[in-house]
C-alpha cells in the first residue's frame, strides 16, 4: 500500500505534472499575463527535477525557424 502511494506520488510529480507544465506553457506562452507567468515559474521551480527528464525530447522553437 505505501509503495502504492510512492509511485503514484513519484509519477505525478516527475511524469504528470511537469508534462502538463509544459503543455500549458506551449499554449499560452504569449499570452500570459504577469501574475500567470510568475505562478508558471514558480511551479517550473517547484517541479524542476521532472522538467530536466523531458527537456531533451521537446521543442519548443517557433515553426518556421530555420527554413531557408
Amino acid at each position: 500500500m505505501v509503495l502504492l502511494a510512492y509511485t503514484v506520488l513519484g509519477g505525478l510529480y516527475l511524469v504528470v505534472v511537469p508534462l502538463a507544465l509544459y503543455a500549458w506553457m506551449n499554449q499560452r506562452w504569449h499570452r500570459m499575463g504577469k501574475l500567470e507567468r510568475l505562478g508558471i515559474y514558480g511551479l517550473v521551480f517547484l517541479f524542476f527535477p521532472g522538467m530536466i527528464l523531458f527537456a531533451p525530447f521537446l521543442n519548443f522553437r517557433l515553426s518556421g525557424q530555420g527554413d531557408v
